[in-house]
Protein backbone atom coordinates (compact mmCIF):
# COMPACT_ATOMS: atom_id res chain seq x y z
CA UNK A 1 0.00 0.00 0.00
CA UNK A 2 2.87 2.38 0.85
CA UNK A 3 4.34 2.10 -2.63
CA UNK A 4 0.97 2.84 -4.25
CA UNK A 5 0.60 6.00 -2.16
CA UNK A 6 4.08 7.12 -3.18
CA UNK A 7 3.36 6.41 -6.86
CA UNK A 8 0.09 8.37 -6.62
CA UNK A 9 1.84 11.38 -5.09
CA UNK A 10 4.64 11.23 -7.67
CA UNK A 11 2.22 11.13 -10.62
CA UNK A 12 0.07 13.96 -9.25
CA UNK A 13 3.10 16.12 -8.51
CA UNK A 14 4.71 15.57 -11.93
CA UNK A 15 1.38 16.24 -13.65
CA UNK A 16 1.09 19.62 -11.92
CA UNK A 17 4.72 20.57 -12.52
CA UNK A 18 4.77 19.55 -16.19
CA UNK A 19 1.50 21.37 -16.87
CA UNK A 20 2.83 24.58 -15.30
CA UNK A 21 6.12 24.24 -17.18
CA UNK A 22 4.44 23.90 -20.58
CA UNK A 23 1.97 26.64 -19.63
CA UNK A 24 4.99 28.93 -19.23
CA UNK A 25 6.10 28.29 -22.81
CA UNK A 26 2.52 28.62 -24.07
CA UNK A 27 1.87 31.89 -22.26
CA UNK A 28 5.08 33.53 -23.46
CA UNK A 29 4.47 32.36 -27.04
CA UNK A 30 0.94 33.75 -27.12
CA UNK A 31 2.15 36.99 -25.49
CA UNK A 32 4.34 37.58 -28.55
CA UNK A 33 1.64 36.37 -30.96
CA UNK A 34 3.44 33.14 -31.86
CA UNK A 35 1.22 30.32 -33.03
CA UNK A 36 1.13 27.20 -30.82
CA UNK A 37 0.07 24.11 -32.76
CA UNK A 38 -0.26 21.69 -29.83
CA UNK A 39 -0.43 21.91 -26.05
CA UNK A 40 -0.21 18.42 -24.53
CA UNK A 41 0.07 17.00 -21.06
CA UNK A 42 2.10 13.76 -21.44
CA UNK A 43 3.36 12.45 -24.77
CA UNK A 44 1.09 11.05 -27.47
CA UNK A 45 3.04 8.75 -29.83
CA UNK A 46 0.55 7.01 -32.17
CA UNK A 47 -2.55 8.13 -30.25
CA UNK A 48 -3.86 10.45 -27.51
CA UNK A 49 -6.26 9.79 -24.65
CA UNK A 50 -7.95 13.13 -25.24
CA UNK A 51 -7.70 15.89 -27.82
CA UNK A 52 -9.70 19.03 -28.46
CA UNK A 53 -9.30 21.94 -30.84
CA UNK A 54 -11.62 24.89 -30.15
CA UNK A 55 -13.35 26.54 -33.06
CA UNK A 56 -11.25 29.31 -34.65
CA UNK A 57 -8.22 28.26 -32.59
CA UNK A 58 -4.81 27.32 -33.95
CA UNK A 59 -4.02 25.15 -30.93
CA UNK A 60 -4.96 21.53 -30.33
CA UNK A 61 -5.13 20.64 -26.62
CA UNK A 62 -4.71 17.05 -25.47
CA UNK A 63 -3.60 14.43 -22.98
CA UNK A 64 -1.16 11.77 -24.12
CA UNK A 65 -0.88 8.24 -22.82
CA UNK A 66 2.86 8.28 -21.97
CA UNK A 67 3.29 10.08 -18.60
CA UNK A 68 6.92 11.12 -19.06
CA UNK A 69 6.41 14.84 -19.50
CA UNK A 70 4.51 17.05 -21.90
CA UNK A 71 5.11 19.43 -24.76
CA UNK A 72 4.10 22.68 -26.35
CA UNK A 73 4.53 22.57 -30.16
CA UNK A 74 5.43 26.13 -31.11
CA UNK A 75 5.16 26.92 -34.80
CA UNK A 76 8.47 27.68 -36.51
CA UNK A 77 10.86 26.48 -33.82
CA UNK A 78 12.42 24.04 -36.31
CA UNK A 79 11.54 24.59 -39.96
CA UNK A 80 10.66 21.29 -41.64
CA UNK A 81 9.95 22.66 -45.15
CA UNK A 82 13.52 22.65 -46.50
CA UNK A 83 14.27 22.82 -50.23
CA UNK A 84 16.52 20.38 -52.03
CA UNK A 85 19.55 22.60 -51.57
CA UNK A 86 18.91 22.88 -47.81
CA UNK A 87 17.63 26.45 -47.68
CA UNK A 88 14.83 27.24 -45.25
CA UNK A 89 11.51 28.62 -46.38
CA UNK A 90 10.60 32.23 -45.59
CA UNK A 91 9.52 32.79 -41.99
CA UNK A 92 5.87 33.64 -41.44
CA UNK A 93 4.91 36.52 -39.08
CA UNK A 94 3.34 34.12 -36.56
CA UNK A 95 6.32 31.79 -36.41
CA UNK A 96 8.81 31.53 -33.56
CA UNK A 97 11.80 32.05 -35.90
CA UNK A 98 10.44 35.37 -37.18
CA UNK A 99 10.55 37.01 -33.75
CA UNK A 100 13.44 39.01 -32.22
CA UNK A 101 16.00 37.01 -30.22
CA UNK A 102 14.93 38.53 -26.90
CA UNK A 103 11.34 37.40 -27.42
CA UNK A 104 12.44 33.88 -28.34
CA UNK A 105 14.65 33.77 -25.24
CA UNK A 106 11.66 34.60 -23.04
CA UNK A 107 9.54 31.95 -24.77
CA UNK A 108 12.20 29.29 -24.13
CA UNK A 109 12.74 30.46 -20.55
CA UNK A 110 8.98 30.57 -19.88
CA UNK A 111 8.81 27.02 -18.49
CA UNK A 112 11.73 27.62 -16.12
CA UNK A 113 10.29 30.94 -14.95
CA UNK A 114 6.85 29.44 -14.29
CA UNK A 115 8.33 26.47 -12.38
CA UNK A 116 10.35 28.73 -10.11
CA UNK A 117 7.40 31.08 -9.53
CA UNK A 118 5.28 28.02 -8.72
CA UNK A 119 7.85 26.91 -6.13
CA UNK A 120 7.74 30.35 -4.50
CA UNK A 121 3.93 30.30 -4.43
CA UNK A 122 3.78 26.79 -2.95
CA UNK A 123 6.34 27.57 -0.26
CA UNK A 124 4.42 30.75 0.53
CA UNK A 125 1.08 28.93 0.71
CA UNK A 126 2.62 26.25 2.95
CA UNK A 127 4.00 28.93 5.27
CA UNK A 128 0.57 30.60 5.45
CA UNK A 129 -1.35 27.32 5.99
CA UNK A 130 0.96 25.38 8.29
CA UNK A 131 3.66 27.85 9.29
CA UNK A 132 7.30 26.82 9.36
CA UNK A 133 8.85 24.53 11.95
CA UNK A 134 12.45 23.75 12.83
CA UNK A 135 14.57 22.33 15.60
CA UNK A 136 16.81 25.05 17.09
CA UNK A 137 20.45 24.01 16.67
CA UNK A 138 21.18 24.60 20.33
CA UNK A 139 18.56 21.97 21.26
CA UNK A 140 20.57 19.24 19.51
CA UNK A 141 23.16 19.20 22.30
CA UNK A 142 25.79 16.47 21.88
CA UNK A 143 23.54 14.13 19.89
CA UNK A 144 25.38 14.23 16.55
CA UNK A 145 27.72 11.48 15.39
CA UNK A 146 30.02 11.68 12.38
CA UNK A 147 31.22 9.13 9.86
CA UNK A 148 34.78 8.64 8.62
CA UNK A 149 34.92 11.86 6.57
CA UNK A 150 33.94 13.98 9.57
CA UNK A 151 36.40 12.21 11.83
CA UNK A 152 39.19 12.67 9.25
CA UNK A 153 38.65 16.46 9.21
CA UNK A 154 38.87 16.60 13.01
CA UNK A 155 35.27 16.30 14.19
CA UNK A 156 34.42 14.08 17.15
CA UNK A 157 31.06 12.57 18.02
CA UNK A 158 29.09 15.03 20.12
CA UNK A 159 30.35 18.15 18.32
CA UNK A 160 27.48 20.53 17.55
CA UNK A 161 27.91 22.76 14.46
CA UNK A 162 27.69 26.37 15.57
CA UNK A 163 28.78 28.53 12.63
CA UNK A 164 30.25 28.41 9.12
CA UNK A 165 32.75 31.19 8.36
CA UNK A 166 31.36 33.09 11.32
CA UNK A 167 27.71 32.84 10.22
CA UNK A 168 25.72 31.23 13.04
CA UNK A 169 23.62 28.16 12.19
CA UNK A 170 20.29 28.85 13.85
CA UNK A 171 18.38 25.72 12.74
CA UNK A 172 19.20 22.03 12.54
CA UNK A 173 19.03 20.89 8.93
CA UNK A 174 19.81 17.25 7.99
CA UNK A 175 21.10 18.59 4.63
CA UNK A 176 23.47 21.16 6.13
CA UNK A 177 26.44 19.34 4.60
CA UNK A 178 26.18 21.64 1.57
CA UNK A 179 26.25 24.73 3.79
CA UNK A 180 29.35 23.37 5.53
CA UNK A 181 31.02 22.38 2.26
CA UNK A 182 30.54 25.90 0.86
CA UNK A 183 32.54 27.37 3.73
CA UNK A 184 36.19 27.33 4.75
CA UNK A 185 35.87 27.08 8.53
CA UNK A 186 33.32 25.17 10.59
CA UNK A 187 33.00 26.22 14.22
CA UNK A 188 31.60 23.55 16.54
CA UNK A 189 30.67 23.44 20.20
CA UNK A 190 32.61 20.54 21.74
CA UNK A 191 31.31 19.15 25.07
CA UNK A 192 33.40 20.23 28.08
CA UNK A 193 35.75 22.27 25.86
CA UNK A 194 33.81 24.99 24.04
CA UNK A 195 34.14 26.38 20.55
CA UNK A 196 36.58 24.65 18.20
CA UNK A 197 37.39 25.71 14.61
CA UNK A 198 37.65 22.96 11.98
CA UNK A 199 39.06 23.51 8.47
CA UNK A 200 36.63 22.34 5.80
CA UNK A 201 38.37 20.24 3.09
CA UNK A 202 37.54 21.19 -0.49
CA UNK A 203 36.63 17.58 -1.37
CA UNK A 204 34.33 16.99 1.62
CA UNK A 205 31.20 16.23 -0.42
CA UNK A 206 33.00 14.00 -2.92
CA UNK A 207 34.60 12.06 -0.06
CA UNK A 208 31.22 11.65 1.64
CA UNK A 209 29.60 10.40 -1.57
CA UNK A 210 32.41 7.85 -1.95
CA UNK A 211 31.65 6.37 1.50
CA UNK A 212 28.03 5.63 0.53
CA UNK A 213 26.88 6.97 3.91
CA UNK A 214 25.75 10.25 5.41
CA UNK A 215 28.23 12.84 6.68
CA UNK A 216 26.59 12.85 10.12
CA UNK A 217 23.77 11.21 12.03
CA UNK A 218 21.39 12.67 14.59
CA UNK A 219 21.24 10.34 17.58
CA UNK A 220 17.54 10.67 18.39
CA UNK A 221 17.03 9.19 21.87
CA UNK A 222 14.81 6.10 21.75
CA UNK A 223 11.92 7.51 23.79
CA UNK A 224 8.64 5.60 23.71
CA UNK A 225 5.85 7.71 22.25
CA UNK A 226 3.16 5.04 22.04
CA UNK A 227 2.86 1.36 22.96
CA UNK A 228 0.67 -0.50 20.50
CA UNK A 229 -2.36 -2.15 22.12
CA UNK A 230 -2.02 -5.94 22.40
CA UNK A 231 1.72 -5.86 21.62
CA UNK A 232 4.48 -7.69 23.44
CA UNK A 233 5.75 -4.34 24.73
CA UNK A 234 2.39 -3.61 26.40
CA UNK A 235 2.32 -7.06 27.96
CA UNK A 236 5.88 -6.69 29.31
CA UNK A 237 5.34 -3.34 30.99
CA UNK A 238 6.67 -0.70 28.58
CA UNK A 239 5.12 2.73 29.02
CA UNK A 240 5.06 6.08 27.22
CA UNK A 241 8.09 8.14 28.20
CA UNK A 242 10.39 5.14 28.73
CA UNK A 243 13.83 5.56 27.15
CA UNK A 244 15.61 2.49 25.79
CA UNK A 245 19.32 2.53 26.61
CA UNK A 246 20.55 -0.91 25.59
CA UNK A 247 19.54 -4.13 23.86
CA UNK A 248 20.94 -7.46 25.14
CA UNK A 249 23.49 -5.51 27.16
CA UNK A 250 24.80 -3.54 24.18
CA UNK A 251 24.44 0.23 24.50
CA UNK A 252 22.29 1.73 21.76
CA UNK A 253 22.84 5.46 21.41
CA UNK A 254 19.56 6.48 19.88
CA UNK A 255 17.29 5.20 17.14
CA UNK A 256 20.05 5.13 14.49
CA UNK A 257 21.61 2.07 16.13
CA UNK A 258 18.57 0.69 18.00
CA UNK A 259 16.21 0.19 15.04
CA UNK A 260 18.62 -2.00 12.99
CA UNK A 261 19.26 -4.10 16.12
CA UNK A 262 15.51 -4.59 16.65
CA UNK A 263 15.12 -5.56 12.99
CA UNK A 264 17.87 -8.16 13.35
CA UNK A 265 16.25 -9.57 16.52
CA UNK A 266 12.72 -10.09 15.16
CA UNK A 267 11.35 -13.43 16.26
CA UNK A 268 13.74 -13.65 19.24
CA UNK A 269 13.52 -12.72 22.88
CA UNK A 270 15.60 -9.66 23.86
CA UNK A 271 16.75 -8.06 27.10
CA UNK A 272 15.95 -4.34 27.05
CA UNK A 273 17.54 -1.82 29.41
CA UNK A 274 15.11 1.03 30.05
CA UNK A 275 15.18 4.34 31.88
CA UNK A 276 11.62 4.98 33.01
CA UNK A 277 9.94 8.39 32.91
CA UNK A 278 10.64 8.58 36.65
CA UNK A 279 14.40 8.12 36.11
CA UNK A 280 14.69 4.50 37.30
CA UNK A 281 16.87 2.15 35.20
CA UNK A 282 15.36 -1.34 34.84
CA UNK A 283 15.71 -4.34 32.52
CA UNK A 284 12.83 -6.17 30.86
CA UNK A 285 12.64 -9.26 28.72
CA UNK A 286 10.36 -9.08 25.71
CA UNK A 287 9.99 -10.62 22.24
CA UNK A 288 10.62 -8.73 19.01
CA UNK A 289 7.60 -9.71 16.91
CA UNK A 290 8.31 -10.63 13.25
CA UNK A 291 5.68 -8.14 12.05
CA UNK A 292 5.47 -5.40 14.70
CA UNK A 293 8.96 -5.48 16.18
CA UNK A 294 8.72 -4.40 19.82
CA UNK A 295 5.27 -2.91 19.25
CA UNK A 296 6.54 0.59 20.06
CA UNK A 297 6.14 3.88 18.20
CA UNK A 298 9.09 6.10 19.11
CA UNK A 299 8.94 9.86 19.43
CA UNK A 300 10.02 11.86 16.40
CA UNK A 301 13.06 14.21 16.53
CA UNK A 302 10.84 17.28 16.88
CA UNK A 303 9.06 15.75 19.88
CA UNK A 304 12.34 14.82 21.56
CA UNK A 305 14.38 17.97 20.94
CA UNK A 306 11.55 20.49 20.75
CA UNK A 307 10.26 22.30 17.69
CA UNK A 308 9.82 26.01 17.13
CA UNK A 309 6.91 27.03 14.91
CA UNK A 310 6.47 30.38 13.26
CA UNK A 311 3.12 31.45 11.83
CA UNK A 312 2.72 33.86 8.92
CA UNK A 313 0.02 36.28 7.85
CA UNK A 314 -0.96 36.56 4.20
CA UNK A 315 1.47 39.42 3.55
CA UNK A 316 4.36 37.72 5.37
CA UNK A 317 3.92 34.29 3.84
CA UNK A 318 4.93 35.01 0.26
CA UNK A 319 8.20 36.80 1.09
CA UNK A 320 8.90 33.71 3.22
CA UNK A 321 8.08 31.55 0.18
CA UNK A 322 10.50 33.53 -1.98
CA UNK A 323 13.27 33.14 0.62
CA UNK A 324 12.72 29.39 0.86
CA UNK A 325 12.65 28.93 -2.93
CA UNK A 326 15.89 30.89 -3.31
CA UNK A 327 17.46 28.87 -0.48
CA UNK A 328 16.52 25.57 -2.16
CA UNK A 329 17.74 26.89 -5.51
CA UNK A 330 21.16 27.77 -4.11
CA UNK A 331 21.40 24.43 -2.34
CA UNK A 332 20.49 22.38 -5.42
CA UNK A 333 22.78 24.34 -7.74
CA UNK A 334 25.58 23.81 -5.22
CA UNK A 335 25.00 20.04 -5.29
CA UNK A 336 24.60 19.84 -9.06
CA UNK A 337 28.31 20.21 -9.75
CA UNK A 338 28.97 16.84 -8.11
CA UNK A 339 26.93 14.96 -10.75
CA UNK A 340 29.91 15.16 -13.10
CA UNK A 341 32.12 13.32 -10.59
CA UNK A 342 32.42 9.55 -10.37
CA UNK A 343 30.93 9.56 -6.87
CA UNK A 344 28.04 11.83 -7.86
CA UNK A 345 27.19 9.81 -10.98
CA UNK A 346 26.89 6.67 -8.87
CA UNK A 347 24.14 8.38 -6.81
CA UNK A 348 21.95 9.33 -9.79
CA UNK A 349 18.40 8.08 -9.51
CA UNK A 350 15.31 7.96 -11.68
CA UNK A 351 11.60 7.88 -10.97
CA UNK A 352 12.07 5.31 -8.20
CA UNK A 353 14.44 7.59 -6.30
CA UNK A 354 12.13 10.59 -6.73
CA UNK A 355 9.10 8.55 -5.63
CA UNK A 356 10.91 7.38 -2.49
CA UNK A 357 11.19 11.02 -1.36
CA UNK A 358 7.43 11.21 -0.86
CA UNK A 359 5.80 10.15 2.39
CA UNK A 360 4.43 6.58 2.60
CA UNK A 361 1.26 8.14 4.01
CA UNK A 362 -0.76 10.75 2.13
CA UNK A 363 0.08 14.01 3.81
CA UNK A 364 -0.69 17.26 2.01
CA UNK A 365 1.93 19.26 3.87
CA UNK A 366 4.80 16.96 2.88
CA UNK A 367 3.31 16.55 -0.62
CA UNK A 368 3.40 20.27 -1.33
CA UNK A 369 6.85 20.72 0.21
CA UNK A 370 8.22 17.95 -2.02
CA UNK A 371 6.37 19.30 -5.09
CA UNK A 372 7.88 22.76 -4.54
CA UNK A 373 11.35 21.23 -4.28
CA UNK A 374 10.80 19.20 -7.47
CA UNK A 375 9.62 22.37 -9.21
CA UNK A 376 12.97 24.00 -8.33
CA UNK A 377 14.80 20.92 -9.63
CA UNK A 378 12.79 20.94 -12.87
CA UNK A 379 13.62 24.62 -13.40
CA UNK A 380 17.34 24.11 -12.81
CA UNK A 381 17.62 20.94 -14.90
CA UNK A 382 15.85 22.55 -17.84
CA UNK A 383 18.34 25.43 -17.80
CA UNK A 384 21.29 23.10 -18.39
CA UNK A 385 22.79 23.89 -21.83
CA UNK A 386 22.03 20.43 -23.21
CA UNK A 387 20.34 20.19 -26.62
CA UNK A 388 16.85 18.82 -26.13
CA UNK A 389 16.33 20.86 -22.96
CA UNK A 390 15.22 24.48 -22.75
CA UNK A 391 18.81 25.40 -21.92
CA UNK A 392 19.95 23.93 -25.24
CA UNK A 393 17.52 26.15 -27.16
CA UNK A 394 18.63 29.14 -25.10
CA UNK A 395 22.26 28.34 -25.96
CA UNK A 396 21.40 28.35 -29.69
CA UNK A 397 19.72 31.73 -29.27
CA UNK A 398 22.68 33.22 -27.38
CA UNK A 399 25.01 32.00 -30.14
CA UNK A 400 22.73 33.67 -32.68
CA UNK A 401 22.71 36.88 -30.65
CA UNK A 402 26.53 36.96 -30.53
CA UNK A 403 27.10 35.89 -34.15
CA UNK A 404 24.28 37.95 -35.61
CA UNK A 405 22.82 34.93 -37.43
CA UNK A 406 21.43 31.54 -36.37
CA UNK A 407 23.20 28.23 -36.75
CA UNK A 408 22.16 26.43 -39.94
CA UNK A 409 18.94 24.47 -39.48
CA UNK A 410 20.60 21.17 -40.37
CA UNK A 411 23.21 21.64 -37.64
CA UNK A 412 20.59 22.60 -35.08
CA UNK A 413 18.66 19.44 -35.97
CA UNK A 414 21.73 17.21 -35.71
CA UNK A 415 22.75 18.71 -32.38
CA UNK A 416 19.18 18.36 -31.08
CA UNK A 417 19.13 14.66 -32.02
CA UNK A 418 22.48 14.10 -30.29
CA UNK A 419 21.19 15.88 -27.18
CA UNK A 420 18.01 13.81 -27.09
CA UNK A 421 20.01 10.58 -27.40
CA UNK A 422 22.21 11.72 -24.52
CA UNK A 423 19.18 12.54 -22.35
CA UNK A 424 17.53 9.19 -23.13
CA UNK A 425 20.76 7.39 -22.19
CA UNK A 426 20.97 9.40 -18.95
CA UNK A 427 17.35 8.58 -18.06
CA UNK A 428 17.95 4.90 -18.82
CA UNK A 429 21.08 4.87 -16.65
CA UNK A 430 19.32 6.61 -13.73
CA UNK A 431 16.38 4.19 -13.77
CA UNK A 432 18.64 1.14 -14.11
CA UNK A 433 20.50 2.38 -11.02
CA UNK A 434 17.14 2.50 -9.20
CA UNK A 435 16.45 -1.11 -10.11
CA UNK A 436 19.97 -2.12 -9.09
CA UNK A 437 19.61 -0.47 -5.66
CA UNK A 438 16.20 -2.09 -5.15
CA UNK A 439 17.49 -5.58 -5.95
CA UNK A 440 20.84 -5.35 -4.23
Amino acid sequence: MDILIRIGQLLLSLTILVFIHELGHFTMARLFKIRVNKFYLFFDPWFALFRYKPKNSDTEYGIGWLPLGGYCAIDGMVDETLSDIGEASDAKPWEFRSKPVWQRLLVMAGGVIFNFVLAMLIYGAVAYTWGTTHIPMQNIGDNLSYTSVGHAMGLVDGDRPYAVDGKVLEEYDPMMIQTIADGKTLTVVRPHIGNVDIAVPVDMVEATLATDSAFMYLNVPAVVGEVLPGSNAERDGFREGDRILALDGNERRGLATLLPAIQASRGDSVLVTVQTAGGQVVTRYTVADKEKGLGIVFRQPGEVFGMETRTYGIFESFPAGIREAVKQLKSYVGQLKYIATKEGASKLGGLGTIGSLFSPMWDWHSFWIMSAFLSVILAVMNLLPIPGLDGGHILFLLVEWVMGRPLPIKWQTRIQIAGMLFLLALMLYANIMDVFRFLF
